[in-house]
């Protein structure tokens, strides 16, 4: 289960605008690699869409199916707010909707010819 925590309005190069909700997964525990000790975190992920603004105002608050996970990228430098530090991420999180991964993992693509 997600909830739609906020969202932001992102310019791309080109001069276009779309909007984009930030979605946040439930707590979950996780071990500290420096410490070895538990600590509580949400994880969020931000998902274009195609709603205008008043739209994405409209839905703050809703929860709905799906989860976020951590998906392997091409490395990049990230910014910690907190202390200013740079660091290089290979991963990144992701709003992923399970009713449509299993869609995808069990539906059999058509061919163009018939053999």
């Amino acid at each position: 289960m997600v909830t739609i925590k906020d969202f932001k309005t992102i310019k791309k190069e080109n001069g276009e605008v779309f909007h984009a909700l930030i979605v946040q997964g439930g707590v979950e525990s996780v071990k500290s690699q420096k410490t070895g000790r538990l600590y509580f975190t949400v994880r969020t992920a931000t998902v274009p869409t195609t709603f205008d603004e008043a739209v994405c105002k409209s839905i703050l608050g809703t929860q709905f199916d799906g989860q976020i996970k951590k998906v392997m990228c091409d490395p990049y430098t990230y910014v910690v707010e907190s202390t200013g530090e740079l660091i290089e991420l290979k991963h990144r999180w992701e709003f992923v909707d399970e009713s449509l991964e299993v869609l995808q993992d069990h539906v059999i693509q058509q061919s163009d010819s018939i053999n």
